[in-house]
């Protein structure tokens, strides 16, 4: 079966063909998501075009989406105009496939379970870091989805209570603003123009200034993990996204996370994400995969 697979973030939109168990032809392009939703599944269905001979279609987007209807329930301004978007009823009726749709923490989740950190584990939580913060629950190798396919929204956890302002911007105060990579660049741009974005920042690691704002983005991280960790009591928590694949953070994490934890609590595993940019793509093209044994 050859499945056609794409991963929609706010940056970029990656891209794969997975058959018989392999993900190959991955490449990635810019979203352009500020020009809002319209435009960025016509962009999915121009790379879609370019898949000859596809037999399934495979989506992991940004945004809550309800998965049996391959619909956007809710997408925040990243993607201005995304929500709602019938994502799966235009894809189908556009190539004459079937298609899957699930939210893209959702299948990272769903990828490093079958494919990469989680596959030996049947309880875990999933975060990914990047232009917000994600998150899923795994329970007994399944997604938990809650009532309406919108648990997990690990970034929208107040952290911050005092600069709480919801009227004016529904994730003020929320873990996202801080703990994301975007909170990282941000902070760092207000000290030096020049460290716009996670791999400069990184390549200066040794200049204290730079040390000082990456310690106290990490300490954000943790507090997130410690609310999380006394809530849900998991086995392990997969940490995914670009900027985790900086070994200091992982390591750093590992350090201090303990000290800000019950003991009861210290047998919680922390994990890299194994499959980095793919565990999307690896995600939605198995969501595929199950769609069309169902059929």
């Amino acid at each position: 079966m050859k499945i056609a697979t794409l991963d929609i973030g706010g940056t970029s939109i990656k891209t794969g063909r997975f058959q018989e168990g392999k993900l190959a032809e991955v490449r990635e392009y810019d979203t352009d998501a500020k020009l809002g939703g319209d435009h960025v599944i016509k962009k999915a269905i121009e790379i879609l075009e370019g898949f000859p001979e596809i037999d399934r279609i495979g989506i992991s987007t940004a945004g809550q989406v309800d998965s049996k209807a391959g619909k956007i329930r809710y997408a925040n301004s990243n993607i201005p105009g995304y929500t709602g978007m019938e994502i799966k009823k235009i894809l189908e009726e556009k190539f004459k496939v079937p298609v899957a749709v699930e939210n893209d923490v959702n299948a990272a989740a769903i990828g490093e379970a079958v494919f990469g950190a989680g596959r030996d584990i049947s309880h875990f939580l999933c975060l990914t870091y990047g232009t917000g913060v994600g998150g899923a629950i795994v329970i007994d190798r399944q997604i938990y989805t809650g009532h309406r396919f919108c648990a997990g929204e690990f970034g929208a956890m107040v952290v911050h209570a005092s600069d709480r302002n919801p009227k004016e911007d529904m994730f003020s105060g929320c873990y996202e603003r801080y703990a994301s990579t975007t909170a990282l660049v941000k902070k760092a741009l207000q000290v030096d123009e020049t460290l716009k974005n996670g791999r400069i920042i990184f390549s200066r690691l040794e200049e204290e200034k730079v040390k000082k704002i990456v310690e106290e983005w990490i300490l954000e991280i943790i507090y997130g993990l410690t609310t999380l960790i006394h809530i849900f009591n998991p086995t392990c928590v997969v940490l995914g996204g670009g900027i985790m694949g900086q070994t200091y953070v992982i390591k750093r994490i590992q350090e201090l996370l303990y000290d800000n934890i019950m003991p009861s609590f210290h047998e919680v595993m922390i994990k890299q994400a194994e499959l980095g940019n793919t565990a999307g793509l690896l995600g939605a093209a198995q969501c595929a995969l199950e769609i069309g044994d169902e059929k």
